[in-house]
């Protein structure tokens, strides 16, 4: 197997990316880091963003718990000033696992103790929380649903690779019931209810989860879907319009974001005689990837996404957080890594292609939308030259929030770190084992699903559930 970080310094990324073809571009000047950034009415008080990593660690009936609130009480410590809060479900259906966020009105008194002791935390560390952001993000798994698949559309590459329905042992294929046109509408008021919620709890923005194959994201993809909300672009993008227009009109002062996925690219499996990746087979013309290119699903097509953007915009949506892949089908597109998680295959690509294919992506969209305040991802896997390419991207004006994942669970107070010392402690820097993923994963205990984070960096917590997920 292929390892492919083996940098000492900037100079070595760069030296590798010249050889690759890639643009990748660093700076020892850190200080667009540290530049405020305004979110609608909303000041942030730096560009640096912690991205919405779920712990699986709440309680089987949706609130946080133990070690929900510890995170949120190391990213309010952190530093970093735009707090994009992990996925919850507006309907508990809608859980990707048992132990995500459920968002009602029996968990909102645990979710607004987990937002105050966030920002409790940031006041103690920082003297004021004035310029911290925190939000919501709020998501209903559709094909990824925990207890059965609840698809919009039949994807005849990834229908293959979607997990059978526990409650009738159906094989997920071309018979499979769809959702119907009824239960999408219906959805709408289960959005505006928990953005309602959210805002009372003391969020400052929800964003609404369109990316990595969940629902809203499968429904972008909805082409050969017959009724409103599948075929044309109009009809694909109906049930998220609506939901924008209605939280606009019935939460007013709520600041609306969104997670979008602007490339979908199509699945990829081990290779028959080994671990390394290989695309599923697929046949052209693939209808069901969003931002893809139906002739050639290796290379991404903005045209759809761009217009989506350029349309939430005016819809009034104020910020937006880039992202792409499927962490169950293509995870060297959504997180380029260097180890793969156990049940996972090996990368098909030198990792920083797809740093690339991340920066690049954000960028074209920022460069078309220079006022939209956009939310960079993709440098876990860039290590301790995360910052330097942050710090470049912020220059060159390619996004206005660099986004950190992975990273930020060893090593929450990336921002603090920086703001302090000018570099990040390598001791606690994401080496991309993917131990988190790994985690994730693992569903054999009592509860369904293991708790995640990083058990190399945050070992005296997480070492004992690694060790316990170990235990077959």
């Amino acid at each position: 197997m292929a390892r492919y970080f083996k940098f000492h310094s900037v100079e070595d990324i760069q030296a590798e990316s010249q050889r690759l073809g890639l643009d990748l571009r660093f700076s020892d000047d850190f200080s667009p880091l540290f530049r405020p950034v305004t979110v609608g009415p909303l000041r942030a008080g730096n560009s640096l963003c912690i991205q919405p990593m779920e712990g699986c660690d709440c309680t089987l009936d949706g609130q946080p718990d133990e070690l929900t609130f510890r995170r949120y009480r190391r990213f309010g410590a952190g530093g970093a000033k735009l707090i994009w809060g992990e996925a919850t479900a507006v309907i508990e259906e809608g859980r990707a696992n048992p132990r995500q966020l459920l968002i009602s009105e029996q968990t909102a008194p645990a979710l607004e103790q987990m937002l105050r002791e966030c920002r409790q935390a940031h006041c103690e560390a920082f003297g004021s929380a004035d310029d911290l952001i925190v939000g919501l993000q709020l998501t209903h798994s559709g094909r990824y649903s925990y207890r059965q698949p609840l698809l919009v559309f039949h994807d005849p590459i990834l229908d293959p690779r979607t997990v059978v329905d526990k409650a009738t042992g159906q094989t997920v294929d071309a018979s499979y019931p769809l959702l119907d046109d009824d239960y999408l509408r219906r959805l709408v008021d289960h959005y505006v209810a928990a953005a309602r919620l959210a805002q009372r709890i003391g969020f400052q923005f929800i964003d609404l989860k369109q990316c990595h194959r969940y629902l809203l994201n499968e429904l972008l993809a909805a082409k050969t879907r017959p009724g409103p909300y599948g075929g044309s672009l109009e009809n694909r993008t109906r049930l998220a319009r609506d939901i924008i227009t209605r939280i606009r009109a019935e939460v007013p002062g709520l600041v609306i974001a969104t997670r979008l996925n602007v490339y979908d690219g199509i699945p990829y499996q081990k290779h028959a005689n080994g671990n390394a990746g290989e695309p599923c087979p697929w046949e052209t013309p693939v209808r069901s990837a969003w931002g893809t290119r139906e002739d050639d699903p290796f290379t991404p097509d903005l045209t759809e996404p761009q217009w989506w953007i350029g349309e939430m915009a005016r819809l009034g949506v104020a910020l937006i957080n880039i992202s792409m892949g499927n962490p169950y089908a293509t995870m060297h597109v959504i997180r380029p890594f260097e180890y793969p998680p156990p049940d996972a295959y090996e990368t098909p690509e030198h990792p920083l292609i797809g740093v690339d294919r991340h920066f690049r992506l954000a960028g074209q969209l920022q460069q078309a939308f220079p006022h939209l305040p956009l939310v960079g991802s993709g440098y876990s896997y860039l290590q301790e030259f995360l910052p330097h390419a942050g710090a470049a991207n912020l220059r060159d004006g390619r996004i206005t929030f660099v986004g950190v994942g992975r990273a930020a669970l060893p090593m929450p107070d990336f921002a603090r770190q920086l703001l302090e010392h000018g570099r990040l402690d390598r001791k606690r820097t994401c080496r991309t084992f993917s131990y988190c993923t790994a985690l994730m994963r693992a569903k054999h205990n009592e509860q369904g699903q293991f708790a995640t984070g990083c058990p190399p960096f945050d070992k005296d917590v997480y070492g004992p559930i690694w060790e316990q997920a170990q235990k077959k």
